[in-house]
């Protein structure tokens, strides 16, 4: 079970836009009029939906992403980033370690020899899964452009996954098979991840801007019955906030 396929088209119209509000605003900042920011607070909030992308193991996840820091100098700063989010992801055999994939091969040729199964019969277990992240460390921005703040970061730390299949109630295999992968019915897991982040602030007002910005991970969740890590790619958008003594002067 996937999400449904206007979701991951909605969600690209979403990049689509926030890239050209981005580069609309790249090119008004580039006119020597602007000049560079006078203020830059020394907190800064943001707040917004989210969606992470997961491909290999085809998971799209919507949710909400927050992120709070304080300026230790006006171009780097430390802070805190946590997004949750909920979607659905399908495992099939080509996903699971060779040993574990071929002894399910094993036990799919017997079946379909003893007539339980048909030869056509293809295993596929769609799972509910929710996914919280955890980051903390610098940022470096740019703030020469009174329109646009430019960042970038290391995106490091740690990622919870739980994942909950859900075989149909159809498919007495599958739910044999769920039953010997994940004993209680779920499956939990707590693992590292890391790449890189960046995005833009467009400054509307000095203390309020709309925040645009995408990081790229690679983890390996589940590690005991998935062969292989993965990439993700998480996009956000929404209001972002600074306040508190002037970090430029």
């Amino acid at each position: 079970m996937h999400y449904k396929p206007a979701s991951r088209q909605a969600a690209s119209r979403i990049l689509y836009t926030a890239c050209s509000l981005l580069l609309l605003s790249l090119l008004f900042a580039t006119a020597p009029a602007y000049g560079q920011q006078d203020y830059v607070g020394h907190y800064d909030f943001f707040v917004g939906p989210t969606f992470l992308d997961s491909p290999h193991v085809s998971l799209f996840e919507p949710g909400i992403h927050t992120q709070a820091g304080m300026r230790l100098r006006s171009w780097v700063s430390l802070g805190f980033d946590y997004s949750f989010s909920k979607g659905q992801l399908t495992l099939t055999p080509d996903l699971l370690p060779d040993a574990l994939r071929q002894q399910l091969t094993d036990q799919l040729t017997q079946l379909v020899k003893a007539g339980v199964i048909p030869a056509s019969y293809s295993l596929s277990v769609p799972a509910d899964s929710t996914t919280q992240t955890f980051a903390a460390g610098p940022q470096v921005s740019y703030h020469r452009w009174k329109p646009v703040t430019l960042f970038l970061r290391p995106s490091i730390g740690y990622i919870h996954e739980v994942a909950t299949p859900r075989p149909a109630a159809t498919d007495p295999v599958a739910q044999g098979i769920v039953k010997e992968l994940a004993p209680e019915g779920v499956k939990r897991n707590w693992t590292k991840f890391y790449g890189v982040g960046g995005g833009a602030d467009l400054n509307f007002t000095k203390h309020f801007g709309l925040r645009v910005q995408a990081d790229l991970v690679w983890d390996h969740l589940f590690n005991d019955i998935l062969k292989d890590g993965r990439y993700t790619v998480r996009f956000s958008i929404g209001p972002a906030f600074q306040w508190g003594r002037n970090m430029v002067k």
